[in-house]
């Protein structure tokens, strides 16, 4: 019996092994821990202008610079702090990246319950595109914007609205699996 190939998402497909495994096992999963959802918000932020792959590459370093992801411990990061994560090889290190993963991490914590908060753009459930075609996907989209423009208002920073989309695709607040793709009716199911 000849085997049959697992359909994937057209940036997954071809790809090399820790994206595919990013997009088996996370990538448009919805994610209600607020833990997870911050490790997100820090990761896209310094995703800007890179490629994801490099922020996959980088992503345990960035959970020992940023303390697990912790944001209380990431909003208290001092100067020194600072300085450390710019001399780390580990991460992205561009001062405007860092400093906006620390304020992100002080303007987290405003938020009373920040999951409920990022899932109240989309009434609690994920928005459903039943893409055919890569190019059938935005790259921003009026909730984007909308999030975008709250998430700038309470303080937060590098949340331009592709970032938020990115995000939402990310977090599984969008299903933006194309509707051939294995793990579009898995994501939508749960």
């Amino acid at each position: 019996m000849p085997d049959v190939e697992v359909q994937r998402c057209d940036w997954a497909t071809g790809s090399n092994d820790r994206n595919v495994a990013y997009h088996d096992t996370e990538w448009g999963t919805p994610q209600r821990d607020a833990g997870v959802l911050f490790e997100f918000l820090v990761l896209e932020g310094a995703q800007a202008g890179l490629s994801w792959t490099t922020i996959l590459d980088k992503r345990e370093g960035y959970r020992a610079a940023f303390a697990g992801f912790d944001p209380v411990q990431v909003a208290a990061f001092d100067d020194d702090d600072v300085a450390r994560c710019l001399a780390d090889p580990g991460i992205v290190r561009n001062r405007a990246k860092v400093a906006s993963a620390i304020s992100n991490a002080r303007a987290w914590l405003e938020l009373d319950d920040p999951a409920a908060f990022l899932w109240g753009f989309v009434d609690g459930v994920p928005v459903d595109r039943r893409a055919v075609h890569a190019s059938d996907l935005p790259a921003e989209t009026e909730i984007s914007k909308t999030m975008s423009k709250e998430l700038k208002r309470r303080g937060f920073r590098f949340v331009g609205p592709t970032i938020c989309y990115a995000y939402m695709q990310a977090c599984g607040l969008v299903n933006d699996h194309l509707v051939s793709c294995f793990r579009h009716d898995q994501v939508t199911s749960r």
